[in-house]
């Protein structure tokens, strides 16, 4: 979230700064005066200084996600950093915890996310931990507290540099995995809702991927204002929970149509419709808007089809890109408002007051993260495969706990299952063209001989005619 390059600028003054600091020892010359002895010896010391230094700073390592390419899931590398990260004014250091993977991250890895830097760059948003060093200037932190953090990016690993001011504190009983869940999702739904939305009693609202960490936020807080009424998107296998969550109408958009569905309900429309979906659906949005209705845009799901960059996708979204004149939204009396947590980045006291209400109701027991799953660092393809095929009902967190060595054996031979399964899906397309070649060769020689029936056949015609002149 913040527009502050921290982690990638500092890690790199790191670098430098390992790269330039035996240079940079100060070396005493000795005087003239002094004998030759003498000079030999300090010389000889000097070095033995700096060695001592130099793996007391490359002493310090950490892991972290490091987003190599663009692509699939294998794109999200494992690293080891070294170097202990300097603070500079206003900075706080954090021993992350857990992290938060959100849907911008899957478009990230596939190039689709322009508020993250080009690779190789270590992403993530938001993230939970302690408070291990404080830079100067910071007065409302201190070593040993425990926080959450939102960031633009850098968030997935294992230590983070971060302004304090993008730092909240955890309140008493919240865990560090539901700490890490809270931000991204919760700030985006209570802005949308409430800032732009001014959901108030007796309104209608729809929720699409109601079953996602935002769906299950928006639900959560629209339960905070009465007789709210919540329109939800979701497979059926989804639901009960989310109709346990506080959805009223669930629809399954897969089997059924939910403009259709919301119009049986409520034959004027709804009052405020959350779109994350892009495209087509924005235009579905927009004409089931009551008079006096906001639709509020926050994504473009539709553009993510497949592990890697579908550009058919991204065209088709594109093409279908909603936008209207202001005379009909004028004559609609309706309204149309975007929304992108990334480019809010500069507006700290905003999200600060909408953190500090989230927090209050999370105290109160009205707002509560649901965490789905939880995976190591170690499994990031499996767990960025589980949210972007939709498997997921509520946060899917990474955790910085090293993976223990029996998960880490299991892991390793699923690999060497999968390539097994690649290997032997190889050998059965090579078999397949190998046979269908042989099957070529037959036809072939089918042909041929065919071709020389025939010209046996009018040879034997032609014989009689000869005979007969």
């Amino acid at each position: 979230m913040s527009g502050e390059d921290a982690p990638a600028q500092q890690q790199n003054a790191v670098d430098q700064k390992q790269e330039t600091k035996p240079a940079e020892e100060p070396k005493s010359e000795p005087p003239k005066t002094e004998s030759a002895p003498a000079a030999a010896a300090e010389a000889a010391a000097t070095p033995a200084a700096t060695t001592e230094k130099v793996p007391e700073e490359e002493a310090f390592t950490y892991r972290a996600l490091v987003l190599t390419g663009y692509g699939g899931y294998d794109k999200v590398k494992l690293q080891v950093k070294k170097g202990k990260p300097v603070l500079k004014a206003g900075e706080v250091q954090v021993r992350v915890k857990a992290c938060g993977l959100n849907f911008a991250d899957l478009m990230a890895r596939q190039g689709l996310y322009d508020r993250l830097p080009s690779p190789p760059v270590t992403p993530g948003m938001e993230c939970s931990g302690v408070v291990e060093a404080v830079g100067e200037e910071v007065t409302d932190r201190k070593v040993g507290d425990k926080v959450m953090v939102l960031n633009r990016f850098g968030l997935w690993q294992e230590v983070a540099v971060v302004p304090a001011s993008h730092t909240f504190l955890i309140p008493e009983g919240m865990s560090f995995e539901e700490a890490a869940a809270l931000p991204v999702n919760y700030i985006t739904a209570y802005m949308m809702l409430f800032d732009f939305g001014n959901l108030r009693p007796n309104q209608s609202v729809l929720v699409h991927a109601a079953a996602g960490g935002v769906g299950i936020a928006a639900t959560q807080l629209c339960k905070t204002v009465n007789d709210v009424t919540v329109f939800g998107t979701a497979s059926a296998s989804k639901h009960e929970t989310i109709s346990q969550g506080g959805v009223t109408h669930a629809i399954d958009y897969r089997t059924k149509d939910y403009v259709e569905e919301v119009r049986k309900i409520s034959p004027k429309g709804l009052d405020i419709i959350l779109d994350p979906l892009g495209g087509s659906d924005t235009h579905k949005a927009y004409n089931l808007l009551k008079p006096m209705g906001k639709l509020i845009t926050y994504g473009a799901a539709n553009m993510l089809a497949g592990q890697k960059k579908n550009l058919i996708a991204v065209a088709k979204n594109w093409y279908h890109q909603f936008s209207i004149h202001t005379l009909s939204l004028i004559q609609g009396n309706k309204s149309v408002c975007g929304f992108h947590l990334g480019y809010l980045d500069g507006e700290t006291e905003l999200i600060s007051h909408a953190m500090n209400i989230i927090l209050d109701l999370y105290k109160e027991g009205k707002v509560k993260p649901r965490i789905d799953s939880t995976w190591h660092l170690e499994q990031v393809g499996d767990a960025m495969r589980k949210m972007q095929e939709r498997n997921n009902i509520g946060k899917v967190i990474l955790t910085t706990e090293p993976m223990p060595e029996e998960e880490k054996k299991e892991e390793a031979k699923k690999e060497d299952k999968k390539e097994d399964k690649k290997k032997e899906d190889k050998k059965k397309d090579d078999k397949k063209k190998d046979d269908a070649k042989k099957e070529e060769k037959k036809d072939d020689k089918k042909k041929e001989e065919a071709k020389k029936e025939e010209k046996k056949e009018e040879k034997k015609e032609e014989e009689p005619k000869k005979e007969e002149k």
